[in-house]
């Protein structure tokens, strides 16, 4: 029998105990799960699962030279579906290569056939039931995840509760109960109390536990997160999600994860319950970067398109002309249609809170500043949202920019 070479990144079949050979990606090991004795093995990640494990060379096969062979003797619909799953896997991968612009942005792999999700069996904690959070974990609940939660105001549990989810009394409690725990707060300083506040993540990390933080803070807070949650034995993943309230609830964000990449595969069917798509961008503190541009664009933009609709109205136009008109351009969006319409309906209910969006431009501009990079336009939006703020908008939407301009 001729020697197969293998290595980390091949896709095998792996046959593991008495079930058939399945289809799988060689992928290195979580640093704590040692590599055990004996004859040569690889670390496997199945496709359709959450499962993983180590197989002995012997039982693994290069995949697509034994692809056919596989197919013809295994009919069963999962099966079908993991295969499914490569092959959306590879096809996803082709595209990479041919965009060379994004060969450092990884998408999840897919295990979601036809909006079919098999949750994984690890228990999950979410600490953080406010816009975001609230719908990431509704979500969860639906797509058959077994759920603890936490606020620090408990009422907001009840809804989760009578959903089906267990309720934490501690962030440690929680941490210690859970396989990977997620988190959602408001603000860098929040994030901080609730890893190393009394009762915080921190007291019930242990060796292996999973933690994942989904706030939009600074890279540098995030830096100090991971390195208190390791030096534990934990494992650690960031993981904030481009989207809004309605999204949230939609399943619809954009989730962006940087730090572990085992975390990031254990949490595969969590990010496809909450979001439409994810992508893995390296090291701890990427992704916080990334989330901080992106929404420094769009609260730069959303005050601009303020600024035009009250010119608009300063200088005789109609607002609803000027909308139609920008509507049928090129940057027509749905973004642009809801708020647009929300703010000349007079109605600023909180998609997307304007005091957050105004945190996120402070934070990017501190960021442009510790690279010397200037950042003059998110400046200025920022200042136009400090007086919206001093305006008591704070709790409203962040299309309440508006009437920074009306007052």
């Amino acid at each position: 029998m001729a020697t197969v070479h293998l290595r980390i990144g091949d896709l095998v079949w792996g046959k593991l105990g008495r079930y058939p050979p399945w289809p799988g990606k060689i992928v290195s090991p979580p640093k704590d799960l040692k590599k055990p004795r004996g004859k040569k093995c690889f670390f496997v990640k199945f496709f359709g699962t959450e499962d993983h494990a180590w197989i002995k060379v012997e039982q693994l096969k290069p995949y697509h030279p034994h692809k056919e062979e596989m197919i013809k003797i295994n009919k069963g619909k999962r099966f079908q579906q993991a295969v499914d799953a490569v092959e959306e896997f590879l096809k996803k991968a082709k595209g990479k290569e041919q965009d060379t612009g994004s060969t450092s942005i990884q998408a999840a792999d897919s295990t979601a056939i036809n909006g079919s999700i098999i949750p994984t069996d690890k228990r999950i904690g979410f600490l953080g039931l406010g816009l975001m959070g609230s719908g990431i974990v509704s979500n969860l609940l639906k797509m058959g995840h077994v759920v603890m939660v936490w606020n620090r105001t408990a009422e907001k549990c009840d809804l989760f509760i009578q959903e089906g989810a267990r309720l934490g009394r501690t962030p440690a409690e929680v941490v210690s109960m859970c396989d990977i725990t997620f988190s959602c707060v408001s603000d860098p300083r929040a994030a901080r109390d609730l890893v190393l506040g009394p009762s915080g993540v921190l007291q019930g990390i242990r060796p292996g536990k999973c933690y994942v933080e989904m706030s939009t803070i600074d890279p540098e807070t995030i830096t100090e997160l991971s390195q208190v949650i390791t030096s534990r034995g934990g494992r650690f993943l960031e993981a904030p999600v481009s989207g809004s309230q309605q999204l949230s609830n939609d399943g619809m964000l954009v989730i962006l994860a940087a730090g572990d990449r085992t975390v990031y595969e254990d949490c595969s069917s969590c990010f496809q319950a909450m979001g439409k798509t994810s992508f893995f961008l390296g090291e701890a503190g990427n992704a916080a970067k990334m989330m901080l541009i992106l929404n420094m664009v769009q609260g730069s933009f959303m005050a601009t398109i303020a600024e035009g609709l009250t010119l608009a109205q300063a200088t005789g136009q109609s607002q609803q002309t000027f909308l139609d008109i920008l509507c049928q351009g090129q940057m027509a969006s749905t973004f642009l249609d809801q708020k647009c319409q929300n703010i000349l309906q007079g109605n600023f209910k909180p998609d997307y809170y304007l005091k957050h969006i105004q945190k996120d431009l402070r934070l990017a501009i501190a960021m442009g500043d510790s690279v010397n990079h200037p950042t003059p336009m998110a400046a200025a939006a920022n200042e136009v949202y400090k007086r919206a703020k001093a305006l008591d908008q704070s709790d409203n939407d962040m299309s309440a920019v508006y009437r920074a301009y009306i007052h």
